[in-house]
Order: structure tokens, then sequence, then C-alpha cells
């Protein structure tokens, strides 16, 4: 009987150190998936910036060329009258 008391010990501890190697595995797994998902949301990031910084040239661009035509029109009306 005692050694099936030890083949017992040695299934469980045989499954744990495989559960272990498991956990393991998957833990060294997930972290590669975490490294590429910061670097893409790190590239996510830096595109979003650079879109922002396009807007606000846009919108400085837009300004300038509505208030320059405003200007224009102002003078034309003038000189039309």
């Amino acid at each position: 009987m005692p050694k099936s008391k030890r083949k017992k010990k040695t299934a469980i501890s045989s499954k744990g150190e495989m559960n272990e190697l498991r956990i393991s595995y998957h833990e060294k797994i997930c972290a590669e998936r975490q490294k590429a998902i910061f670097k893409i949301l790190d590239d996510v990031r830096k595109d979003i910036k650079s879109l922002k910084d396009d807007m606000s040239r846009g919108k400085g661009a837009a300004t300038i060329i509505v208030l320059l035509g405003g200007i224009l029109g102002s003078i034309f009306y003038y000189f039309t009258k």
C-alpha cells in the first residue's frame, strides 16, 4: 500500500509540474502579446498626434483663407459700389 501512495504523490507532483509548465508557457505568450499590443498602441498614439497637428494646421489655413477672402470681397464691393 505505501507504493500506491508514492505513485499518487508522484502523479500529483508530475501533474503539478505539468501545470506549472503550462502556466509559465501561457505567461510567456501573454507577455509577448502585451508587448505587441503596447507597441501598436504607441504607434496609434503617434498617428493620432500627427492627425491632430494636421487638423490644427488645416484649421489655421482655412481661417487665413476665409479672412483674406473677406478682405478681398470687401475691397471688391467697395470699388464696385
